[in-house]
Formats: C-alpha cells, sequence, structure tokens
C-alpha cells in the first residue's frame, strides 16, 4: 500500500476479472522483514494451486503456503527466529532455507520437505553460509566467513554432515600474522527489558577503570552483532587497534537492526533518536557495570545513521559519552530521501513532530562533549548541506569544542585510501585525547578548535 502499512497478496481470475484476496498483512508501523520488504517479496507457486511466500505475521518472518482454491493457508516454518533466503528444489520437493535458527548471529542451510516437517541442516560451523545449489542439486557451492576470518569459496555434497572443501585462500600472509580477535557475542538488558545483542572486544590486559568506545553500524536496519565477516571490516579491523591501545569496544545492534524480528525492526517507528539511542546508553551502563570501565571515559562514532545516533548521544546524553565522532551524518531528517523515512517517520507534513524530535539540529545546544564531523563533500545519500546547516547552528551556539573535516572528493561512501586514513586518525586522535586516564580537558580531535 501506498503508506506502506499493508501488503496484499491476491488471485485474478482473468476470465471472469475476480480478484480473490489470499493473505493480507497489516502492520500498524511499516510492512518490511525477510522476504517481504522491497518490491514484490519473495513468492511464487508450490504447485498449480498453491502459491508460497514470506510473512511477519508472527513477529518473525516465516514461510507460508496458501491454496488458490481453498483459500487455505499452512506455515511452513514458526519460531523466534527469521527465514532470510528461499529456494524450491527443481522437482518442487525439497525447500533450501537460510535461516538464523541456530543463533541470530549466524545464518545456515537447511532443507525441508515441501509440505513442511523439521528442519534438516545442511550446514553448521559457526558464521554464515551464502549458497548457491549446482545445477544438478548434488552440490553446494558455499561462500562462507567467521567474525575473524573473511569470505572463501567452498564446495559441498548436499547431504546432512558432508564436509566442506576450501577453494580459495584470499587472505595474505601480512594478514594471517596478525592475531585478529575472535570479539565476543554478549547480550545486554535493555531499560525496556529487552534483549540486546552486541560484539565485544576487550584488551589482552583490561584495566580497572579503562576507556571504551561504543560503535554504531549505519543504515539502521543491519545487522552486526554476528559470527561473520563484517561488511564494516575497516571497523572491526579498527576496533582491533583500539583494543591493542587499551580501549574496550562495544558494537551493539540497537533498535530497528536487522534479524531479529518485527519488535526489534519497527522499534524506532515515529521515534527515530529514541530505543536506539537509549540502547546505546545501556550499552555504556552494562560496560561500566560488567566489564569495569570507567563512566567518565566513554565515547561513541558511527557513520550515516551511526552518525545520527552519535550527535543525538552527544547532544542528549552529554553525562554519558564524553566524545564522539559522527560521519556522513544525518542532521535533519526533513532533508533526507523520502523513501527511507517515510517509513519510520511517516509523512513531515502529517507527523512534522515525529521529525522535529528524531533531528539532532534541534538538540545542538546540549553538546558538551567533544566532537568530531567527518563527512564529504560530493555526498549524494547523506547531502553535505546537512553538516554545514548543523556547524552553522553550533556557531550560533558559541560552541567551541567541535571541528568539521570535510572531504572534498568524497561521496557517502569514501574511495581514497588517504580520505580513510585521514578520518580515522582523526578518530583515534579524539579518543586519545579525551578518554585516556590522566585526560581532564574537553577537545577536539586536534585539539585546536574548529
Amino acid at each position: 500500500s501506498t503508506d506502506n502499512k499493508d501488503r496484499w497478496l491476491v488471485a485474478l481470475d482473468p476470465a471472469t476479472q475476480k480478484i480473490s484476496l489470499l493473505d493480507r498483512q497489516r502492520d500498524e508501523a511499516w510492512i518490511n522483514g525477510p522476504g517481504i520488504g522491497y518490491e514484490e517479496g519473495s513468492v511464487g507457486w508450490l504447485d498449480n494451486r498453491r502459491v508460497w511466500f514470506q510473512s511477519e505475521e508472527t513477529g518473525y518472518s516465516h514461510l507460508y503456503t496458501v491454496d488458490v482454491v481453498s483459500g487455505r493457508k499452512k506455515a511452513l516454518t514458526s519460531g523466534r527466529f527469521e527465514v532470510q533466503k528461499v529456494q524450491l528444489s527443481r522437482d518442487r520437493q525439497t525447500w533450501y532455507l537460510t535461516t538464523n535458527q541456530a543463533h541470530p548471529g549466524e545464518q545456515q542451510l537447511y532443507r525441508l520437505p515441501a509440505e513442511g516437517g523439521p528442519l534438516t541442516p545442511l550446514t553448521t560451523r559457526p558464521g554464515a553460509h551464502e549458497v548457491t545449489l549446482s545445477p544438478d542439486e548434488k552440490t553446494l557451492a558455499i561462500r562462507y566467513s567467521y567474525a575473524n576470518r573473511p569470505w572463501e569459496l567452498y564446495v559441498q555434497a548436499n547431504r546432512p554432515g558432508a564436509k566442506p572443501r576450501q577453494l580459495t585462500h584470499s587472505t595474505t600472509p601480512e594478514f594471517e600474522s596478525y592475531p585478529w580477535r575472535d570479539p565476543e557475542i554478549v547480550t545486554i538488558r535493555a531499560r525496556d527489558g529487552a534483549a540486546v545483542y552486541a560484539r565485544l572486544y576487550r584488551p589482552a590486559t583490561p584495566q580497572a577503570q579503562g576507556p571504551a568506545v561504543i560503535f554504531v553500524h549505519g543504515a539502521g536496519y543491519l545487522q552486526n552483532a554476528h559470527k561473520w565477516w563484517s561488511q564494516y571490516s575497516r571497523e572491526y579491523m579498527f576496533h582491533n587497534l583500539l583494543a591493542d591501545q587499551g580501549y574496550t569496544v562495544l558494537d551493539i545492534d540497537y533498535r530497528g537492526s536487522a534479524g531479529y524480528g518485527r519488535a526489534v525492526r519497527t522499534g524506532i517507528y515515529r521515534a527515530m533518536g529514541g530505543l536506539d539511542l537509549t540502547d546505546q546508553v545501556d550499552g555504556a551502563r552494562f560496560l561500566v557495570e560488567k566489564y569495569g570501565v570507567s563512566a567518565r571515559r566513554i565515547g561513541i562514532y558511527g557513520g550515516s545513521y551511526g552518525g545520527f545516533i552519535t550527535l543525538m548521544a552527544l547532544f542528549t546524553q552529554p553525562d554519558v559519552f564524553r566524545a564522539g565522532a559522527a560521519l556522513r551524518s544525518v542532521t535533519d531528517w526533513a532533508h533526507y530521501n523520502h523513501g527511507y523515512t517515510d517509513n519510520i517517520l511517516t509523512e513531515p507534513y502529517t507527523d512534522s513532530l515525529a521529525y522535529a524530535r528524531s533531528s539532532p539540529i534541534n538538540y545542538a545546544a546540549g553538546l558538551k562533549g567533544a566532537l568530531l564531523m567527518c563527512h564529504g563533500m560530493v555526498d549524494t545519500n547523506v547531502h553535505f548541506q546537512d553538516i554545514v546547516r548543523l556547524s552553522q547552528r553550533l556557531i550560533e551556539l558559541k560552541k567551541e569544542n567541535w571541528e568539521l573535516a570535510v572531504y572534498p572528493v568524497e561521496d557517502h561512501g569514501f574511495v581514497e585510501p588517504s580520505s580513510w586514513t585521514d578520518e580515522y586518525r582523526r578518530i583515534l586522535k579524539l579518543f586519545d585525547a579525551n578518554l585516556k586516564p590522566g585526560e581532564t580537558t574537553i577537545r577536539p580531535s586536534g585539539g585546536s578548535g574548529n
């Protein structure tokens, strides 16, 4: 539907032009989820009478069939996990499903009879498996990775218990020479009782009252507290560097993230900067209470949506976060891509309050800690005007503890290695200058003002 709250699956009789409703999914927030959102979703014919599709009606995306004659609907999978990819065998007798049933941070391939029944695992190693069946469906081509092992290609017989055989070895001796951390997946109990998953990186010898950094992934609807090689590989490496230098690092799958079902997905409805932000605050409390980090030496950083959360954290939670780096950040949602915001905040002309309470520029007066902002001048996603307007607002508010680094040739995702190096050098300087023991003066990364 045009308001993103309904999805109808219908049958059309071409002879009579009659439309019959087969399934309706209604979501008071917005329709989405694996195999559901974006274009037509995951749907097809099981046989001449039954259509298969995915629905989030139970709170998790699962596989269903519906008889187009009788209208009888049948759930083929169920439980507190997501079906993330669906493939039907050529003889239409077997489903091949990628799910996170084993753990929210894993992607495993399962076999399921066409009529339903128990799921039989075909892959079991912790991590993620992206699987393509051979034309005769006797062999699986698997793209596999683990948290500290980049993607490699394997082949495996299409049967339970078969051993995969590695075909590629893409890492270099230089990469192998460093002991890359396998970050622990931890669970934070949020203030509303929700279980929030996160990646934890710790120093080899943690110090009492040491510094900590929280990383906020971008996109919003994305998963990063998982057991496979992250698309945030630069940040993964940076977190290893931070841990080597004594920082504890927490990477949170906050409310709005992917992989955890509808309640988490829609937890930011009409309030970006609500539960997604308090999950960061609760993460900071978790680090203090469980790992003994200093409550006065916690920083935060992230890009895009993560930059937005970083700004909200420094502007509205100044006593929690001492320093933050906001990269390519949205500062006013009324100026952002309508196709993204209308799902979450509806329309700016019908719900201007949702946009106002979700936009960092309206809270800039609350800045106390040290703020670093980095933005590409030719950003076609979050336009450069966003950071310019916020900079002007900070000037008008007579704030001094901030700086802006501009990258004249860069888009939303940087391309030049020199730009990435400069950005991460500035972030590290920001944290070292404000979070390391003995530092008492709040100052931006360069230490010389704006």
